[in-house]
């Protein structure tokens, strides 16, 4: 049965009413003849604001003064700029913002007059995503490049403080004692500046706990207001039941201590900073609009400043290395990136929300962790410096400056040594040695990891124990499976106290 030109009315208003983007039609001089709901909720007009204006008020320029340009050469030309093919402009609001958008135009005909409907879409979640995951991919790759660079500086940091060490026990002339002394105190700070870019990295090797974040903060409030001083004043929020979460609790405090000296430094003049923790639930289609986050459960902990803020170009930028608007000599730029490695590392995010003139705030995501403390590994017993009792040490390493350093340090301890420059060799030459009792390995190289030779050792040689070094480690970052294996990390750059303590606490610890 043909349908009423009445139903056929009711029908099209249905749909104009309950569709999602925006539909705007015009006569064939550019004028607005009707919009539906989302039409004035998307560019925050009433239906009176439309009706009879020319629809280029609704676009910012260039595309305002062009967009009658499109009409008349399409009704002079057919040449189609816009009408029948769609595509990506600006819009403009109301309250003067603008957004991106899809434009599609199509061409109707009532009474042998031609109209024009208009079917526009926000792109402006599409257009945060992609930028949010362009960034993501951006902090990623540096991520991979300073992580190479710090490891392969701490392998040159590894031979320079190791050679030090070994020169002072022959130096007769004071004066050179002092030089010395200066030289490892410089190699010292070039590795912690190593350590931060493994944080953002997320190559560093973190020792995780249990940790509640209310009883952290508490416990850091006296130190925050020793390091803000008197003009700047703290106060905390605490969330109630806060969630328990797993982390190393050194590396967020210094997230925390970083934030804050920030923060300070962004208030001159004074002003106030706020430390507020909350359990937090990130919903899945959240996640997807937040790109970098994964849906679940989190600890928040968040700093807040009343300083000077920073525009958005700025603030997008703030968690890369080396980027800071600090005058030169007071600042690296690694702060805030050793804050958001320490998050991504830890299962989490951090997100920078700030405005020019009113403040900024930086919030850590941390992954909610519901395991029984009591399950948590005892803590190790602390083992004193100590030399050699004769024992069989080999040691494995693919750096020949690094090998040679490693066996001239031993062997001043008293250790008898064999050395290997690979995994194959080692176990090759175990294969033929008896009295080896600790195998000493790098932990990434380049035919057989540390971790895969450790295995096998334990695996044929079961009184023989494993010490791991490695300047990173990318496939253990977060420790997990080094400490659920029950293997040592010496983490280089080492000074020489502290492979004594390392080998003999390897070498006394109970089979496994």
């Amino acid at each position: 049965m043909p349908q009423t030109a009445a139903g056929q009315a009711s029908r099209l208003n249905a749909i104009l009413e309950s569709a999602v983007d925006a539909i705007i039609t015009i006569d064939d001089a550019g004028k607005i003849e009707t919009v539906n709901p989302a039409a004035k909720r998307l560019f925050g007009y009433d239906r009176a604001g439309f009706i009879g204006r020319n629809v280029h008020f609704l676009m910012p320029e260039p595309y305002h003064s062009e967009y009658d340009s499109y009409l008349q050469n399409y009704r002079a030309k057919r040449r189609r700029k816009v009408i029948g093919i769609g595509c990506k402009v600006i819009g403009l609001r109301g309250d003067g913002t603008t957004f991106p958008m899809h434009l599609s135009v199509s061409e109707f005909h009532v009474g042998g007059d031609v109209h024009f409907a208009g079917i526009i879409r926000d792109l402006t979640d599409q257009a945060n995503t992609e930028q949010a995951l362009l960034q993501a991919q951006k902090m990623e790759a540096l991520g991979q490049l300073t992580g190479g660079i710090a490891h392969d500086f701490n392998n040159l940091l590894t031979v320079i403080v190791g050679n030090l060490e070994m020169l002072d026990g022959r130096l007769d002339n004071p004066s050179h004692h002092a030089l010395l002394a200066e030289a490892l105190e410089a190699a010292e700070v070039g590795s912690r500046l190593t350590g931060r870019l493994l944080a953002f990295a997320r190559r560093d090797v973190l020792e995780p706990k249990l940790v509640n974040l209310n009883e952290l903060v508490v416990a850091l409030s006296d130190m925050l207001r020793r390091t803000l001083g008197e003009t700047i004043s703290l106060s905390t929020a605490l969330g109630e039941e806060i969630w328990t979460t797993r982390v190393d609790p050194s590396q967020a405090e210094s997230a925390i201590v970083n934030l804050a000296v920030n923060a300070r430094d962004a208030m001159p003049a004074g002003g106030r900073l706020l430390v507020e923790t909350a359990n937090v639930v990130i919903e899945p289609d959240e996640a997807i609009v937040r790109a970098g986050f994964v849906a679940g459960e989190y600890v928040q902990v968040a700093v807040s400043d009343t300083g000077t803020g920073m525009p958005q170009a700025i603030a997008d930028r703030a968690f890369e290395p080396f980027f800071t608007t600090k005058d030169r000599g007071r600042g690296t730029g690694l702060g805030l990136s050793m804050v958001y490695g320490f998050a991504k590392q830890s299962g989490g995010h951090a997100a920078i929300y700030s405005e020019v003139g009113v403040g900024t705030t930086v919030k850590l995501y941390l992954p909610r962790h519901d395991v029984d403390a009591a399950a948590e590994g005892a803590p190790a017993t602390d083992v004193g410096v100590a030399h050699a009792d004769g024992e069989w040490v080999m040691v494995v390493e693919d750096d020949v400056r690094i090998r040679r350093l490693t066996v001239a340090r031993l062997t001043e301890l008293g250790y008898r040594i064999t050395e290997a420059a690979s995994g194959d060799e080692a176990l090759q030459l175990l294969a033929g040695l008896a009295d080896v009792a600790l195998v000493f390995t790098d932990l990434v190289m380049p035919d057989m990891s540390g971790q895969e030779l450790a295995a096998t050792v334990r695996a044929r040689y079961p009184s023989v124990k494993v010490l791991l070094t490695s300047g990173y480690s990318e496939e253990f970052a977060n420790s997990e499976d080094l400490s659920g294996q029950r293997l040592r990390l010496l983490r280089k750059p080492y000074r020489m106290a502290e492979l004594a303590d390392a080998v003999r606490a390897a070498l006394t610890e109970t089979s496994f």
